[in-house]
């Protein structure tokens, strides 16, 4: 129980720590965008509460005793001096086995707070993942538009020149001239993507992106999938829907209530205070019908629980099978694109020799190097997606940044 306190007070004490003013990586980043999450703002709070519930079921009694004076005399009518004073303290007392199960229901709701925030902050992670990732292909892009520019402003530049000499015709200057115009409006398109990704990104950290995007690596050793916080936070649920159930089984009655009376009386002016003293133990009857109904409700939440850690199981799964194969994929894709890229760049190199020497027209050139751009463009890509692929394994193993 200590333990998942600290972790508690330490989940919310991390929205206090300094962070930078950028997002240096994926684990900072995480820290900033959970700073900024609601739970976070309440889990001090709902620390108190879950404390609150433990000191409540580790109490003597199930409530606290209460306290109770009453007055009888004569003053409206004889007035003969009788005095009749009751002092009563009653409190209620646990039924058989009630006193455990509260305490059960109070450490299992508190381990079930701690186990979804950490449930809530993986899923913050893989929202924080996707917009790290989109933001590094977002400027991979970039990158390649503007290489891609500034290679149509070069070739526009030597194919002007060689069309005022003669040495090349119209339709050349005008195919470099598109060639130009196309690169510029590439370029756009991707500038409104970073822009559009940079914006996701600080949405979720509150801070400035970073220039550079580390890569995730994967764990020395695959944790178990009972440990993913998922899976962690189905099972508490389903371990708090048990100490409810058991709650109902051991409160078929109401509380009963033990209560010491103190009895001080006379009868008139001229007779002496008798003191007397009491015990009175009250026991409610047994309700059949609101028993019936808290129980049924109460398995019913089990069941519930119980079919959700199943299919959170399954799915935990199938998520982690997806996300290995869609990096062995990314992998291969990868060493594809960097053949690609070898193949177009011995081509491109071919075909600017052949059009400075006039054996090939421009058009042949701009196809070379539109191959060649795509190839680097596609390597680019499948850069950034190996690492997302990692980061997405790293996900479905429940392995934070």
């Amino acid at each position: 129980m200590k333990n998942t306190i600290a972790l508690t007070m330490a989940i919310t004490l991390g929205s206090a720590i300094h962070l930078p003013a950028q997002a240096q990586s994926l684990a900072i980043a995480l820290d900033q965008a959970w700073s900024r999450h609601p739970l976070a703002a309440a889990s001090a709070a709902r620390t108190d509460e879950a404390l609150a519930r433990i000191d409540s079921a580790n109490r003597l009694t199930p409530a606290p005793a209460s306290v109770s004076l009453g007055n009888v005399n004569d003053q409206l009518n004889t007035n003969r001096g009788r005095q009749e004073w009751e002092l009563e303290v009653a409190t209620p007392l646990w039924l058989p086995g009630q006193r455990a199960a509260r305490q059960n229901e109070a450490m299992a709701l508190e381990t079930e707070m701690v186990a979804r925030q950490q449930a809530l902050r993986l899923q913050l992670a893989g929202e924080l993942r996707e917009a790290w990732w989109a933001l590094a292909g977002a400027r991979n892009a970039q990158t390649t538009a503007q290489d891609r520019l500034h290679t149509a402003n070069a070739l526009a530049l030597d194919v002007q020149r060689r069309y005022k000499v003669g040495e090349l015709a119209r339709v050349d200057a005008n195919l470099a001239q598109n060639e130009q115009l196309a690169a510029r409006a590439e370029l756009v398109d991707a500038q409104a993507a970073v822009a559009l990704a940079e914006q996701n990104l600080q949405t979720l950290t509150g801070v400035k992106p970073p220039v550079t995007f580390p890569a995730e690596t994967g764990p020395v050793q695959p944790p178990p999938l009972e440990a993913h916080p998922l899976i962690r936070s189905a099972s508490a649920a389903t371990l708090l829907a048990q100490s409810r159930l058991q709650v109902v089984q051991r409160s078929a009655r109401e509380a009963p209530t033990l209560a010491v009376r103190m009895l001080r009386s006379r009868s008139d002016l001229n007779d002496n205070y008798a003191d007397a003293l009491g015990i009175k133990l009250t026991v409610p009857l047994f309700s059949g019908s609101r028993v019936r109904q808290e129980n049924a409700g109460a398995r019913a939440e089990l069941a519930q629980a119980d079919a959700e850690w199943a299919q959170v199981y399954q799915r935990g799964q199938f998520a982690i099978d997806s996300a290995r194969r869609e990096q062995s994929n990314a992998q291969r894709q990868l060493a594809f694109a960097e053949t690609r890229v070898q193949l177009t760049a011995d081509n491109q190199a071919l075909a600017e020799k052949s059009f400075v020497l006039g054996e090939a027209d421009l058009a042949t050139l701009l196809r070379a190097r539109a191959a060649a751009l795509e190839a680097h463009a596609l390597r680019a890509r499948y850069q950034v997606g190996v690492s997302a692929a990692q980061s997405r394994l790293n996900q479905s193993m429940g392995v934070l940044p």
